[in-house]
């Protein structure tokens, strides 16, 4: 039996000679994993809408192992992305947080949607790398299961005080009366921030807040780190990007 999504390529190997097996985040069943078949023939249909990053609509059907791509058609490929190390080192780094928080057989729409504005930005807007692997970085955490306690002072219930804290292990934030020694001192508009991302209902807004210089390399500094507590595995993609930067 067949069926039909939409998704995106996160990623993909070789199989023998010419076969590939990518993972796929698809609308309807969160992370797939399909076989395109002589995905490498320059005659194949499917070698443009089956290559890493590319977004597209899907007929899968079942095999013994796993699914195996029937068709592709590509709606966006994000080319742009080789025209610049850096932003593809950013975008194979979300992929590898994708394959982390991601869940198989669960629709992930909002997912999804956040990769592709992410992607979106990293070919065509002039915002600041850190701004938008922050923002991603936050939302996709909260929409992995792990969406930090923002709303007010884990102790005493302030919603706000200049300045609060962000503690990374506990994934919460404190006043300025009740802070602990090992939670990080940020501004009010920091913690804002933060609450706009993980809270906002529209996801292609998420990108859109602005802070200064300073704050934002205190969101990001924060983002990264929480991103690290709660991924348990190696990010090499994130070592490589940092590499770069």
């Amino acid at each position: 039996m067949k069926t039909r999504t939409k998704g995106l390529i996160i990623r993909e190997q070789t199989v023998g000679e010419s076969d590939r097996l990518v993972t796929l985040l698809s609308d309807d069943f969160g992370l797939v994993k399909a076989f395109v078949r002589r995905a490498k023939s320059i005659k194949s249909n499917n070698v443009s809408a089956t290559s890493l990053f590319a977004y597209g609509e899907f007929t899968l059907y079942r095999g013994s192992d796993a699914y195996v791509v029937d068709s592709a058609a590509p709606i966006e490929v994000f080319f742009e992305l080789r025209n610049d190390i850096e932003r593809l080192a950013l975008a194979q780094y979300f992929a590898q947080l994708v394959l982390y928080l991601g869940s198989e057989e669960q629709p992930s729409h909002e997912m999804l949607r956040l990769v592709l504005n992410a992607l979106h930005l990293l070919c065509k807007s002039n915002k600041e790398l850190k701004h938008i692997k922050a923002a991603f970085e936050m939302r996709m955490l909260s929409l992995g299961g792990y969406m930090p306690n923002i709303l007010a002072c884990y102790r005493c219930g302030e919603y706000e005080s200049n300045p609060m804290f962000f503690d990374i292990e506990e994934g919460c934030i404190y006043c300025k009366n009740c802070f602990r020694n090992n939670a990080i001192e940020v501004s009010l508009g920091v913690i804002t921030a933060i609450r706009f991302i993980c809270l906002t209902d529209d996801i292609s807004k998420i990108f859109s807040f602005r802070l200064s210089d300073e704050n934002m390399n205190a969101l990001s500094d924060i983002c990264e780190k929480y991103t690290l507590s709660k991924v348990d595995g190696r990010l090499t993609t994130l070592e490589f990007y940092k590499s770069l930067t």
